[in-house]
């Protein structure tokens, strides 16, 4: 079977022939073999020479956000229209990484992932009243050819909740939790602020279902330690705030998270020692009363919310008809909490405050690869060893993206630096003369090492 697959023209690649005598290619584990090989082509297709997206000097005109800026010119995303980009390669493995380390940390508290449709019931909707444009104005309806209406979903409250009808009866069946990654459509009057407010983008919405709200209270502050612990894996976690806001008819409060930055829709006043803080719109005498804070405490802060938590109490499972029988016998209300976060916007908020003058800095968790790997010159010594030290890489299962381009060195830095990559690794006829070795340099340092060729996979692993 390997021999088939090692000889068939429409799956070759040149390097494999050279994994056919590695340890792990022995004929002993087939299966293994072949899903590695699998693995490792989609490792080696990804060289700079190969990718159609390709930089640009300059980010469009019409863009005057830092993200959408920065996104543009490094060839991560596509604007099709005002307020609708798509993702391109690279652009969209950052998404999915974002997208990996929230479904670990919904995993985590007990949500159970399912995907509930676009396309949304008007009849749903019309029992929570929110089917009217002047209830929810950001609508996106179309008629049906057959006739009636439909629209494309801007939330999941009323669509989930009339799902659950179906699956819950008896205080047996609670509490419980689910969540999605789904497309939401809202028609803004100005899509602005490059992918952090889009008309069209991915969102992770969870909701909770319980019998009262003492086990909703319980689980709120889970979702909310999960948040925190987010914001921390993709870079943002010192400057994210859980920030009391305003909390609708349920609660006193809801909260949000803000990340401190320039670019920010938002003004918030933070307490840096009790690290929270309080929404402009809630920033009242009776809320610092009741959070008992000082204003001489608090520093006025301009931020962008990256998330957002909310104890909705009964207010869609009544008018919906989602009830559980309790231990009596009685019928009551569900009660349910809603907790979103937009990957893209997430994507868009790590830019805005982590880029450089140089362009984006990436943390590792969410890069697009960890490692750039790129040759100075055109010897076929220094060739031979940029083709060896990328394979190598790639055996040992590192992310890792090939600039194998023969442009001058300068475009090559510039490149990697506006892509972002944590760590580019050199090899040019300078490092190959002090024997073994790679120059290695990291995108948040000035300073470049040279280090044994041997010892980079420990080094970046």
């Amino acid at each position: 079977m390997l021999d088939l697959v090692f000889r068939t023209p429409r799956i070759w690649h040149p390097h494999l022939p050279l994994l056919a005598h590695t340890p792990l290619f022995s004929r002993t584990n087939m299966l293994v073999r072949f899903s590695f090989y699998i693995k490792l082509c989609y490792y080696i297709h990804m060289r700079i020479s190969r990718l159609f997206s390709r930089p640009r000097k300059e980010a469009p005109k019409d863009e005057i956000s830092k993200n959408a800026q920065l996104l543009l010119r490094a060839g991560f995303i596509h604007k099709e229209m005002a307020g609708v980009y798509s993702y391109l390669p690279l652009g969209l493995r950052v998404l999915n990484n974002i997208q990996h380390i929230i479904r670990e940390e919904m995993n985590r508290i007990g949500g159970q992932e399912l995907l509930l449709t676009a396309l949304q019931d008007k009849e749903v909707w019309e029992k929570t009243n929110r089917w009217n444009d002047h209830v929810v104005d950001v609508w996106f309806k179309t008629a049906l050819k057959s006739g009636g209406e439909l629209g494309l979903a801007n939330t999941h409250e009323e669509a989930i909740a009339a799902l659950m009808t179906h699956h819950i009866s008896s205080y047996k069946d609670l509490p419980f939790a689910a969540y999605q990654f789904q497309t939401k459509f809202r028609n803004e009057t100005r899509a602005k602020s490059g992918i952090m407010r889009t008309r069209e983008f991915i969102m992770k919405d969870l909701y909770s279902f319980h019998t009262d709200e003492k086990s909703l209270d319980a689980f709120y502050e889970q979702v909310s330690d999960a948040y925190m612990r987010i914001f921390a894996r993709v870079g943002l976690g010192d400057v994210t705030y859980k920030t009391f806001a305003s909390g609708g008819a349920f609660s006193k409060f809801s909260h949000e998270f803000q990340t401190i930055c320039d670019a920010g829709e938002d003004h918030i006043y933070v307490n840096t020692e009790n690290n929270i803080a309080i929404n402009e719109e809630v920033y009242t005498e009776e809320t610092l009363k009741t959070l008992s804070l000082d204003t001489a405490t608090l520093d006025k802060k301009t931020a962008i919310e990256v998330g957002n938590i909310f104890k909705l109490g009964t207010k869609y499972s009544e008018p919906l008809g989602l009830m559980y029988t309790d231990e009596t016998g009685e019928k009551k209300p569900v009660v349910m909490g809603s907790y979103g976060i937009g990957p893209g916007r997430l994507m868009g908020a790590v830019v805005e405050t982590l880029s450089d003058d140089k362009g984006i800095v990436w943390p590792e968790s969410i890069a697009p690869f960890k490692v750039i790997v790129t040759g100075l010159g055109d010897s076929s010594a220094v060739r031979e060893k940029t083709d060896e030290l990328y394979e190598m890489l790639v055996r040992h299962h590192v992310d890792t993206l090939y600039d194998d381009t023969q442009d001058r060195p300068g475009e090559k830095f510039s490149r990697a630096d506006l892509f972002g990559i944590p760590i580019r690794l050199v090899v040019s006829e300078k490092t190959l003369a002090e024997g073994d070795m790679v120059e290695i340099k990291r995108r948040t340092e000035t300073d470049t090492d040279l280090v044994p060729c041997d010892d980079i996979v420990a080094l970046v692993k």
